[in-house]
């Protein structure tokens, strides 16, 4: 074998690994409806973290949520250690950016969550 050859096999390998592990994340995590997360607003123990952009949020926002966006989000972390004892609930505009930013909070130890459909589907759920 050649080193090309096992350099690839090396890049490939944990290139699979880091699927497998991110995909036992995504599976491990909680995902919400907006219709559940707005019904576990009403029990007041959860957080809702909109990690859209700055231009996102001014356009439309979930009333009482946190911003922080994605992009920022690891370098403000900190700023969620108070909220250690609430489940937090990510949103974005439609559920992949909150994902990812779920993923990141539960790597740091958080108890995160994220809610699929995103804000997209906050305002579908609402006009019923």
């Amino acid at each position: 074998m050649s080193v090309s050859q096992i350099t690839l096999l090396i890049l490939g390998s944990y290139l699979l690994i880091m699927l497998v592990r991110k995909f036992m994340i995504i599976k491990s995590m909680t995902h919400y409806s907006a219709v559940e997360v707005r019904d576990k607003l009403k029990g007041g123990n959860i957080l809702l973290l909109d990690v859209r952009t700055e231009m996102e949020r001014r356009s439309r926002s979930i009333k009482g949520s946190l911003h922080i966006p994605s992009g920022q989000l690891r370098s403000r972390i900190n700023e969620l250690e108070k909220y250690k004892n609430k489940e937090i609930v990510c949103y974005c505009r439609s559920g992949n950016r909150s994902l990812n930013s779920a993923s990141l909070l539960k790597k740091h130890g958080f108890n995160s969550a994220n809610m699929k459909g995103g804000i997209v589907t906050w305002n579908f759920s609402n006009k019923k």
